[in-house]
């Protein structure tokens, strides 16, 4: 019998490079929760705990914005962007 293991990117994410792509394709599909997810797992492979605290944000309110059902400010949006070392730009 074929054991299987859950997918989780955020073993995955472990340079600046690979994770600026991750978050560029997931920003391009212009898709909120895909947008909260892929924050979540740059979030926990850089490490919960440090973010919030990089980002000014308590731990317990960092999970709920980056939870299944999160709707983050645009201010816990740029905290976190800042503490996980990402910065937004805007094209036309």
């Amino acid at each position: 019998m074929a054991v299987t293991t859950e997918f989780d990117a955020a073993e995955y994410l472990d340079n600046p490079e690979m994770i600026a792509t991750y978050l560029r394709v997931a920003f391009e599909e212009n898709d909120a929760a895909l947008i909260r997810i892929a924050l979540n797992d740059v979030a926990r492979a850089k490490g919960m705990t440090a973010v919030a605290a990089e980002s000014k944000i308590t731990r317990q309110a960092l999970y709920k914005a980056l939870g299944p059902n999160g709707n983050m400010t645009l201010e816990t949006l740029l905290g976190v962007l800042r503490a996980i070392g990402v910065r937004l730009s805007v094209s036309g």
